[in-house]
């Protein structure tokens, strides 16, 4: 056999190997919880939306147990500007007043919450929408923020409205899905302790849920490629340590601090480890997940190379 009489033999060849590359990750991460946090633009671009349920898919039917967690910023603003409710943001947090919240609640819970169902069950999958409300699966308080005043330098407590935190997530809503064998998919929105409703920033969320099921990863699907050095380049692994450095040094700054904050948070309630990875790309969570190096940023309490696994063969 040449390859002149089987001209797709090349690239058939490299995706065997990169079927057998992957295998070992899929033994390690057999039986394992994965809770991504998926939105910004790979929840805008269609063919990407596709891809992503497809590999949600791919994730489950390997074994691994997918809980995804979404966001919805672009459609929430599109919704209240179509409806002519003004919205004000401060330090990166949507003010959201009683009649924002319910339009908050509609566009996650409702809308896209149910687009991202429909389409892993097209590609094969059994997800099911809910939100933090359902079964209290996130508890929620009034997110309390504090700015200083310039001139009087006095911290003053800033009025978000019904913009929320995870008080206490309850993992037991989830169990009997993962058992039958379904995807969770949920809606960051959380229950207060009068029934109220809070809208809870979906990094937030997918952490607070991460830890509570005692996850294995957490990905952040974000549109940048990681955490990236003074040079522009990507840091493949951040440690605590690294974390506060980076940020002192002003190499990390607007909204990657949180979201490592987020990370760092998740890992230290006991996630192994946490992934902040281009949700642009095609495929970026099985290159993360089923090849040696991944191509995001890896946040663990230390900065560690972790060894291939012992089942790879050339």
């Amino acid at each position: 056999m040449t390859y002149k009489n089987f001209p797709h033999a090349k690239q058939w060849l490299r995706t065997a190997k990169t079927l057998t590359e992957a295998l070992p990750y899929m033994r390690r991460y057999t039986g394992h919880t994965f809770v991504v946090k998926y939105g910004g633009h790979a929840m805008g671009d269609e063919r990407l939306a596709q891809i992503f349920a497809r590999d949600v898919v791919l994730m489950k039917q390997v074994g691994i147990h997918p809980v995804v967690v979404h966001g919805g910023g672009p459609q929430i603003g599109s919704m209240l500007k179509r409806l002519g409710v003004e919205s004000e943001f401060v330090d990166g947090l949507r003010v959201t007043d009683a009649k924002t919240v319910e339009i908050v609640e509609m566009v996650l819970s409702g809308s896209i919450n149910k687009q991202i169902v429909t389409a892993i069950n097209e590609a094969g999958g059994t997800a099911i929408g809910l939100s933090g409300k359902d079964g209290h699966l996130i508890r929620a308080r009034k997110l309390r923020r504090t700015r200083r005043d310039p001139e009087s330098n006095i911290e003053k407590i800033l009025d978000l409205g019904f913009v929320g935190e995870p008080r206490a997530v309850n993992p037991q809503v989830l169990t009997p899905m993962e058992q039958a064998g379904m995807i969770p998919v949920i809606a960051p929105i959380g229950i207060g302790p009068k029934g109220e409703s809070y809208n809870i920033n979906a990094d937030t969320a997918a952490g607070a849920i991460a830890a509570a099921v005692g996850a294995t990863r957490l990905l952040l699907l974000t549109d940048v490629p990681g955490v990236l050095d003074p040079e522009g380049e990507l840091i493949h692994e951040v440690g605590f340590e690294d974390i506060d450095r980076l940020i002192a040094e002003g190499a990390v700054t607007g909204g990657m601090i949180p979201k490592l904050e987020t990370c760092r948070q998740a890992v230290r309630g006991g996630v192994d480890a946490a992934v902040i990875l281009d949700g642009r790309v095609p495929h970026s969570m099985l290159l993360e997940i089923f090849t040696e190096r991944g191509i995001g940023t890896i946040i663990r309490e230390e900065s560690t190379t972790l060894p291939v696994p012992s089942e790879v063969t050339p």
